[in-house]
């Protein structure tokens, strides 16, 4: 995780300072790549702890095409008791969205629900997951294997506009890779989370599709650090990192469908303690 550490520096040491959405400025630079080959291990934060459970739970979400909060939080719990916070409670709850939800926990046609659900203009549903696989099976050299989360015509219908906007697989040499763009990247809460996710669900669909997992790409665009961040920041830059775990899948699972919590563990994960920050909203 040098990669990540490196680019926490870099945006520190040669960011701009700007103000945000939130009312809490950040610290920005615009446009960087990140590489993280799965050989190596998989890139789960050492620095500090990862919430692994909440990551394993949110993409099994996005998978489901759900845009219901307090299914989130029974994948996670196993329970929708509205006293469970999920990382997606403040974005359900926010004065912005209340008006807007059509029930309680609604987030809107969010993230899974593009994934899986895209309205087309004749009124057809497409799924673009379950085609992405399908071309990765039947047409892998194609460089058409895109699935799309930022709908300009559906931003009014989202509690949050997505932050990682669209992925792209590659195929080569019996190996698959994924890369993300990331519009807004939160560098010290949100970026470690992304990676940890976005590797996962390579590993997922490279298991779905007989292939093996190589490289995630993650290309950022505005990528910056709070300014309540930089202590925290600066805390994780001082420690060492650890030897990256191992991702341990359900090797009976080949449908992307099928995966649940159980399936999916992380292994040899050693991490220092966590380092508590604010998330703006």
């Amino acid at each position: 995780m040098k990669q990540y550490l490196n680019a926490l520096s870099h945006v520190i040491e040669n960011g701009t300072d700007k103000e945000s959405r939130t009312g809490i400025s950040t610290r920005a630079v615009f446009g960087m790549q990140l590489r993280f080959n799965m050989e190596d291990g998989f890139p789960a934060m050492t620095t500090k702890k990862l919430a692994w459970n909440s990551v394993a739970s949110e993409l099994l979400w996005f998978i489901e095409g759900s845009g219901d909060e307090r299914r989130l939080a029974e994948i996670l719990y196993g329970t929708r008791d509205e006293g469970k916070k999920t990382i997606w409670t403040a974005n359900a709850e926010s004065e912005y969205w209340k008006p807007k939800a059509k029930f309680k926990g609604d987030l809107g046609r969010i993230y899974g629900v593009q994934w899986r659900k895209w309205k087309a203009p004749h009124g057809k549903e497409i799924d673009q997951l379950a085609e992405a696989i399908k071309m990765i099976k039947e047409n892998p050299t194609s460089r058409r294997i895109i699935v799309n989360a930022w709908n300009p015509g559906e931003i009014e219908e989202m509690a949050l506009p997505p932050c990682h906007t669209f992925f792209q697989f590659f195929v080569a040499d019996g190996k698959l890779s994924l890369q993300m763009y990331q519009r807004s990247c939160d560098m010290f809460l949100g970026v470690p989370f992304n990676i940890a996710s976005y590797s996962l669900l390579l590993h997922m669909v490279a298991q779905a599709t007989n292939l093996k997992p190589y490289e995630f790409v993650h290309t950022l665009g505005d990528a910056h650090i709070y300014h309540n961040h930089f202590s925290q920041v600066k805390e994780q830059l001082s420690r060492k990192p650890f030897p990256l775990p191992k991702l341990w899948l359900n090797p009976e699972i080949k449908n992307i469908d099928d995966f649940r919590m159980e399936d999916i563990k992380l292994e040899n994960y050693q991490f220092h303690p966590a380092i508590k920050a604010e998330m703006a909203v």
